[in-house]
């Protein structure tokens, strides 16, 4: 897959030039690439797939309406975030869904973290997630890694949810007041459950 850039026919294209190419942008990309004739298998592999992906899905947006600490913007810039880091373009709601499937491929549970809140103090970031699997016998315990960049988070911190109300409180000291830091919430047990990580939540403590 090709970048379109100017002068190639104009600034920008879309749609198929006889059955040879086809224009479409691609995350904010002008793009082209060869026109192919879908498939559209319907194998086992492929419903089962498709089936992940109904599912990711499914849960973001049952998550969006919770009534109490629905997947919030906070969680979407979070998101947002992770996805920077990868080689490809990547929004907040693929980001999800990869993790999603991800987890499913590997035979393990999957589950969407939300309502998070970002708190500075002085010396202080309180992070807070809300999550169901937060209880017993499935998100049990975890650690919080984080840096003043989001591709180092290079300290951490061990986490342990209130199992009780689903509530996850990351509390992070002795911070530089003035600079930015970011921090990741990612599972440690119950095993079934290693995987299902928090995007990369940013703040900066200040007095």
């Amino acid at each position: 897959m090709a970048k379109v850039k100017a002068p190639l026919f104009s600034f920008s294209a879309a749609g198929k030039l006889a059955d040879s190419l086809v224009y479409f942008p691609w995350k904010g990309i002008p793009v082209v690439r060869q026109y192919v004739i879908p498939a559209n298998p319907n194998t086992t592999g492929q419903s089962t797939q498709r089936g992940y992906l109904h599912d990711a899905v499914a849960a973001i947006h049952a998550t969006q309406v919770l009534v109490a600490n629905p997947l919030n913007a906070v969680d979407i810039a979070a998101y947002n975030l992770l996805g920077t880091i990868y080689a490809t373009p990547r929004t907040w709601f693929n980001t999800v869904c990869k993790q999603w499937i991800d987890q499913k491929v590997a035979s393990l549970e999957a589950s969407v973290i939300h309502g998070a809140t970002v708190t500075p103090g002085d010396g202080t970031l309180t992070v807070v997630l809300y999550d169901a699997d937060f209880t017993t016998g499935k998100i049990e315990t975890g650690t919080a890694y984080y840096g003043t960049s989001k591709t180092a988070l290079v300290n951490s911190l061990a986490a342990t949810p209130d199992l009780v109300n689903n509530k996850m409180t990351l509390s992070l000291t002795a911070l530089a007041n003035g600079t930015k830091y970011f921090v990741q919430f990612k599972t440690a047990t119950v095993a079934l459950y290693v995987g299902v990580n928090s995007g990369i939540f940013s703040g900066t403590p200040a007095v």
